[in-house]
Parts: C-alpha cells; structure tokens; sequence
C-alpha cells in the first residue's frame, strides 16, 4: 500500500467549519430571517463579509462595500447587521465546547473552524461520528456546520469544501479513503482552493502549469521550494498524506500581535487618540494573556486617511513609536502607560487622525522567559505569581463571565467617543449581555 494511502490509519484530522457563520449567528433569535437573505458587514459598517446561503443565491458579492448595495439590498428585502463579535465569540466558544467533549484534542483555527485529531475511539465508526457531531452543534447550538476529514489537516480542509459544495453528501466527507479516489478529488481543486495557497502563490503556479491541488501533489519538491519556499513544499507533502503542519509538538510562537481600528470620524483631538490607544493597549493584552504570552516592547501607530481617501482639505500624516519595555510582561497597565508614552512622542495637533493601533512585539513564552530583578521591583513575588499577575486574573476572569469590558481602566474613557466602531446595525447581544436580553410577555 502507498504510504499515502488512507486504508488504516492510526489517526486521521477531522476540520468542523461553521456554515456562513456571522450569518447564521444573526439568524439564530430571529425565527422571521429564516428565508431572508443575510448579510453583515466590516467594523464601521464598510463592506460584506458575510452572506446568509439565500445572499449568496442571489449573487450579493462578497467584500463589497455595502453603501454601493444599499438600493439593491432593500429591493431583495435583505436583513444588514453590523460585526457582533461578542455574539459570534460566546457562540464560536459554544461549538467549541461540544467538540471537546466529543474528542480529546480539538485546535481551534479561526472563529468558525476548528480541527479535531480522530484516534481510535471515534475511527472504530468515523462516519456515524461526523454525523453525530454535526446533528449535535446544530440541537445545541442552531449552528449548521460541515465536516471534512483527511489524513492530514490541509486534505481535511479540502474535504470540507466537497462537503460544503455538494448537498448530497449531507454536510460530511471523507477523505481518508485509497489514493486514486484522494486524487479524483484533487484534480477537481483549483489550485487557488489549496488552504495556504494565495492569490500571488497561485499565479506562480500556473506559470509552471499547475492548476489543481494533483498538480500540486505531484510537483517536483525542488521546484515548489523555489516557488513557495518551504512552506508551500509542506503543502504538497500535506497533499501527499504526510502531515506536517501544525505540529503541536513543537509550537512556534508569533513574533508580534497587532490590535488596529480604522475610526468611525476623524478625530482630532489627543485625548480621544489616548483613549482609543488605551483600549488597544488592554484588548492586546487580554488575547497575550490568553496565548500565555509576554512582551518586550509596544509600537504605537497613528495616521490620517490614505493618498486618494483624504478629502481635499487633510494633511497627510502617518507616524509610529516604538516603546521598548525593561521587562517582558502581559500587564494592561504597562501597556497603557507605553502607548500614552508612544503617543506624546509622535502626536501633532491639527491633523485629521483616520486610524491608530498598538503592535505587541518580542512575544515570548511567559513560563519559559528569563527572570529579572526588574521584576521584584515591580511588585513580583519571589515565585513569579505577584500581584500584578493575579490582578490580571482577576480582570479576565470577570470580563470573560460577564462580558468585555465590565470592567475598564480609567485611561479608556467612559460612555460613547467618536472613534468607536459606527455599528448602526447590530443586532443584541443576547448570549452575554443581561441589559440585551429577549423579553417575552404573556
């Protein structure tokens, strides 16, 4: 048998991916969308990014700016929604949730997909286990979702996209079959399709004749390096059944984390730039944490709008600031004193501010980096738990029960502020905020 072969393998990669899911989201308390077509749209309302399946019937595009639409949405009677990330987060949790009760190691990807490595308790009847699984998020959730399973994840992300395609396989395909029938699948996948392939990858491979995932699969190693670099010659031995990518045995840790926002007005004035800064500043922080991560230093940026975006009027300005840290830390608060540092360095009175972020840089593992005695004057305990760090629990673990930003620190300001998101179509949080839930009267 090839070694490529999916006969009787020892464990296999399921790839759980959310059906439209901002979409389905918004639909799920609201019984009188069900036939309606959907869409949602960008921070600030821009553009398209997410269509209902009845959207996508009748050909609304994908990414394009809903003020060009607007007539043509009212005339097909569709439903727009703001971005609800707080409500697609609780329910993206939820489907997780029910995965990892299904299996011991689930790898979120992205918030609407989600692998699970299959062992030999869920292989001993793989086909009745997608199906349970997929019936299950959609009793307990009202999520519909597809399955796509492979010998590794990129063959299982491919697998979803038949499952997604074809309504008679029900939602669920399998990959992990003999090689020819692996390969009648892959000459029917543009190249394009190839999770990890852009846009870029894909015309240098068409250039070389390589249009589809077989093309691919086949390709000689030397020449998918020159092309792709290392990373897409892992993509053709992924395609070949090896898995090799995403091994969770040896983690790599990203070098930086970026939160940035285009503002809903153009702001003038430093202190609603500190105030947006701060808060950056914070939700950077919350998602290290999370990712058990430290940071040695933080970049503030601010700018006014693009060359052919500005008005006739706006000077153009676009500035950064690096703000190296003493120690490595997830501290909101050092974050917060950086990034009003950054911004005193580099602000300018009389320009019209379009956008600003924060980049966290020099990330490293928080239970691996080097002490310092920095850190004792800081307040640390000789074990590296003080009472910073608890602190920060404690703030994450009540935002995380009853919704972000509970609890805020004073430099984010308090109330509405011209650079929050315009969101002029959202819908109510209804899974984590008490002031927005649905009330019935009897």
């Amino acid at each position: 048998m090839s070694s490529t072969s999916c006969e009787s393998p020892a464990s296999l990669w399921a790839l759980v991916d959310c059906n439209n899911f901002y979409a389905s989201c918004e639909k799920l308390f609201r019984p009188d969308l069900a036939a309606r077509p959907v869409v949602v749209l960008s921070n600030n309302d821009g553009c398209i990014v997410s269509r209902s399946a009845e959207a996508k019937e009748l050909g609304v595009p994908m990414g394009a700016p809903e003020f060009k639409l607007r007539s043509w949405l009212q005339d097909l009677n569709a439903a727009v929604f703001s971005s609800n990330y707080t409500l697609y987060g609780d329910i993206s949790a939820r489907v997780v949730g029910i995965l990892e009760q299904c299996c011991q190691q689930v790898e979120p990807y992205s918030i609407d997909e989600a692998f699970m490595r299959l062992d030999a308790p869920q292989l001993a009847n793989l086909p009745e286990f997608c199906r349970d699984v997929r019936q299950r998020i959609q009793r307990w959730t009202g999520i519909a979702v597809s399955v796509g399973v492979g010998s590794t994840r990129t063959l299982a992300k491919i697998a979803t996209h038949v499952a997604k395609k074809h309504a008679a396989y029900e939602g669920v395909f399998s990959l992990a079959r003999h090689e020819e029938a692996i390969d009648r699948v892959l000459a029917r996948t543009p190249v394009e399709d190839i999770w990890g392939v852009g846009r870029r990858q894909a015309r240098r491979l068409w250039a070389e004749g390589i249009r589809t995932a077989l093309h691919m699969k086949n390709a000689d190693d030397v020449m998918l390096r020159r092309l792709l670099t290392v990373t897409g010659w892992r993509t053709a031995l992924e395609l070949r059944g090896i898995p090799c990518l995403g091994n969770e045995t040896a983690p790599v840790v990203r070098k930086t984390l970026m939160s940035t926002r285009s503002f809903a007005h153009r702001i003038h004035d430093k202190a609603m730039l500190a105030q947006a800064l701060s808060t950056f500043a914070v939700r950077a922080a919350a998602r290290l944490r999370r990712a058990g991560l430290v940071a040695s230093g933080l970049a503030v940026h601010i700018r006014t709008a693009r060359p052919g975006q500005a008005a006739a009027h706006e000077r153009l300005y676009d500035q950064t600031a690096q703000c190296p840290l003493p120690v490595p830390t997830a501290d909101s608060q050092q974050f917060i004193q950086a990034a009003l540092e950054g911004l005193d360095r580099i602000f300018l009175s009389g320009y019209a501010y379009a956008k600003a972020g924060v980049m966290l840089y020099g990330l490293e593992r928080a239970d691996s980096m080097q002490g310092s005695l920095l850190a004792l004057a800081a307040g640390e305990d000789a074990d590296g738990d003080g009472r910073r760090k608890r602190l920060m629990r404690s703030l994450d673990a009540i935002n995380g029960r009853f919704g972000r930003d509970t609890i805020i620190f004073g430099a984010q300001g308090m109330g509405d502020a011209p650079w929050h998101m315009r969101q002029e179509h959202r819908s109510p949080r209804m899974t984590t905020c008490w002031d927005e839930l649905p009330l019935a009267r009897c």
